[in-house]
This record gives structure tokens, C-alpha cells and sequence, in this order.
């Protein structure tokens, strides 16, 4: 097939995705023009009850937990599927140190420990301020794949050592469930709150909600690594060695 032919079958493709976008973007309400109960019942209950400023996580982790489980072993697949993708039985690539400036090297790693802290800051106050399990998580290794760029391969390869980060994920993900059984065991519906929600406004504050969320954290810091260190060992390094 000719570049032209492969051309003309993707504009009709590209022409339906632009009048679905502008279908939608001419549907979304005006800002502040909320409508639907829930929002209203949540945002007068959530703390109250649940003993956590931020409602959204409150949702997400607690009054919505199930679904939220669901949503984490989404993420746990695609990182499995992505993997089986990316991986090939070729020899691992020789690891050198790319960036060779000093200043970079210097203030790049002082970078990296602010993005990791703000990522743990995100997990421990998600139910305080924004933020959360996921946030955070992603912030986590964000930081972590920072060290890539400011320290070269060599230095990112102890954050990207798939038999570190594998049980890290597993227990992240299954740790989700297992206090949701503890819930069970206890004669109680699923992932209900098995301790007091503690002092509103506090890293305390949630409960056993709060072990949710770190499990949340755990599993998307360890995903993102791994999907991070497919996509180094693949093309990334292999094509700067080449070059």
C-alpha cells in the first residue's frame, strides 16, 4: 500500500474523530453549571462522615472503592500487555552515562528529590488536599525517570530493576484487596472503613482508607517504572548506542 492510498483512508478516520471533538467540546456545560445531586450530597457528607477534606478522594477510595479497584487492575493489565509488547529476547543494552555536565548532573539530582517528596506529599495528604494514591504515584515515578535524564541510563537502571519493582506493584495492587477482605472477614460490606476516620484535616484523617490509597500509590509508582525502563531498554538507549 502506497503512502498516498494510506493517506486517503486516514483523512475520513481523522475528519470522524474532528466532528466527534467538536461535537463534545460544544456539549460541555458552562463552568459552574453543575446539575446532578450527588456532587451536593457528597460535598455535605464526606467530611462529616468520612473525616476527609478532600471529597474527591473520598469518593474515589471509600464511598466508590469497588470501582476504584477496578480502575487500579485496568492500570495493572495494560502495564502487563505493554510489557509482553515492548519485550524482545535481544541482550540488554550497554548502560553509559550520557549527560556530562556537572551543573545539570548537580542540580538535576537535587530536582529529582524535590519530585519524589512532592510525590509522597501527594499519597500521605491525599485526603487533606489534592491528591491521592494515583497522583502521587505518578509524580513518584516521574521523579524516578528524572533521574534518567539528569544522571544518564547507568544511574535510572536501579530505579527501573523490574524484580524490584514487580512485587512492589503486586503487592500495591493486591494490598487493595486484601483490606477490602479484611472488611469481609469482619462481617462487613467490602472496603468498609474498619477504624475511626481520625482528626479531619490530618495525615490520619480516612481511616483504613488511608492504607487504600498507599496501596494505590505503591502500584502506579511501581507501573509507570516499568513501563519507563520497557520503553528505555527498547528504543531509547539502543538508538543513542547506534548513534
Amino acid at each position: 500500500m502506497t503512502r498516498r492510498v494510506r493517506i486517503w483512508i486516514f483523512l475520513p478516520a481523522l475528519a470522524g474523530l474532528a466532528a466527534l471533538l467538536v461535537w463534545g467540546y460544544l456539549g460541555i456545560p458552562g463552568f459552574g453549571d453543575y446539575h446532578g445531586p450527588y456532587g451536593f450530597v457528597l460535598d455535605r457528607l464526606a467530611t462529616p462522615l468520612r473525616h476527609m477534606d478532600n471529597v474527591v478522594n473520598a469518593t474515589t477510595y471509600d464511598i466508590r472503592g469497588f470501582d476504584t479497584l477496578g480502575e487500579e487492575f485496568i492500570l495493572f493489565a495494560a502495564v502487563i500487555g505493554v510489557v509482553m509488547l515492548l519485550r524482545d529476547t535481544d541482550e540488554k543494552p550497554e548502560m553509559r552515562d550520557e549527560v556530562e555536565s556537572d551543573l545539570v548532573r548537580v542540580f538535576g539530582t537535587l530536582a529529582v528529590g524535590g519530585a519524589i517528596l512532592v510525590g509522597l506529599w501527594l499519597v500521605a495528604f491525599g485526603f487533606v488536599t489534592p491528591g491521592g494514591g494515583f497522583q502521587g504515584g505518578v509524580a513518584i515515578a516521574g521523579g524516578a525517570a528524572l533521574v534518567y535524564l539528569v544522571a544518564g541510563y547507568r544511574a535510572f537502571a536501579a530505579f527501573g530493576d523490574e524484580q524490584v519493582l514487580d512485587p512492589i506493584k503486586g503487592v500495591g495492587a493486591g494490598g487493595y484487596v486484601v483490606i477490602g477482605l479484611a472488611a469481609l472477614v469482619s462481617g462487613l460490606p467490602y472496603l468498609t472503613n474498619l477504624f475511626s476516620g481520625g482528626a479531619v484535616g490530618t495525615v490520619w484523617s480516612g481511616g483504613s482508607a488511608g492504607f487504600v490509597n498507599w496501596a494505590a500509590g505503591m502500584e502506579v509508582a511501581a507501573a509507570n517504572l516499568i513501563l519507563y525502563a520497557e520503553f528505555l531498554n527498547q528504543y531509547i538507549v539502543p538508538i543513542a548506542r547506534r548513534s
